[in-house]
């Protein structure tokens, strides 16, 4: 059955990235959450997709007691997130100004993750191939994904090389045979971010494994009513 990620928790009818976005996920039925996580200056994880504060300052250049209250650390975050799994997407891109190749980040949300035990609750993604390797290193008990523009052929080998369980392609680049060949590899499939019915149901019949999406109460209704005709779930 395909799973109901919430893209930031219920990001449409909350904002994105907070601890009422991620229960009000769980209350309607998801699945799962997909968050973002930053390090800030003091070595805390907040929750957040961008590096820059609403008022400009730098996440990574901010004490955790200086961030506005409306962000959330990942501990509360994931405390909000009960009865879900979680997939933390580590921000660590090269055009941030955030960015650090010496994975710092990676070593704050393993120990986080790690700390509370469960393994199987927690997926980690990034765009960052190294970040997930690191994260790999400290915890091969943990599983990650890697997120891609498109799953082509050399992707999915890489993938599979570095001990991934997923891939997170971009919804617009997916193929059903492209699934399939994640499939017969041993990847999952997890889509981003797709808010389309119709698309859902194409993803679905494919054999996806997953959809993000920033409405996953029209992805739940999706998958109920196809439920009720018999089609595939």
């Amino acid at each position: 059955m395909t799973s109901v990620i919430a893209h930031r928790g219920a990001s449409r009818v909350c904002r994105e990235n907070t601890v009422d976005a991620f229960r009000e996920a769980a209350r309607i039925g998801a699945d799962a959450v997909e968050l973002d996580a930053r390090r800030t200056g003091d070595d805390a994880i907040a929750v957040s997709h961008d590096a820059v504060l609403a008022d400009g300052r730098v996440l990574c250049e901010t004490k955790a007691s200086d961030v506005p209250p409306d962000v959330a650390s990942l501990c509360e975050a994931l405390d909000a997130c009960a009865g879900m799994w979680v997939n933390v997407e580590l921000k660590n891109n090269p055009d941030d100004p955030d960015h650090d190749p010496g994975h710092r980040l990676a070593e704050l949300v393993v120990a986080e993750l790690t700390a509370r035990g469960d393994d199987e609750r927690w997926l980690l993604s990034s765009f960052d191939a190294a970040t997930l390797d690191r994260c790999r290193e400290l915890a091969p008990q943990l599983r990650t994904a890697w997120l891609v523009l498109a799953a082509d052929d050399p992707v999915v080998d890489r993938a599979v090389a570095a001990g991934h369980v997923a891939l997170h392609p971009w919804v617009d680049t997916l193929t059903g045979a492209q699934i399939e060949r994640c499939r017969d590899a041993g990847l999952a499939v997890n889509t981003w971010t797709c808010n389309d019915r119709e698309r859902m149901s194409e993803l679905i019949d494919a054999g996806v494994d997953g959809i993000c999406t920033d409405v996953p109460d029209v992805l739940i209704d999706v998958l109920g009513t196809r439920a009720a005709k018999g089609a595939p779930r």
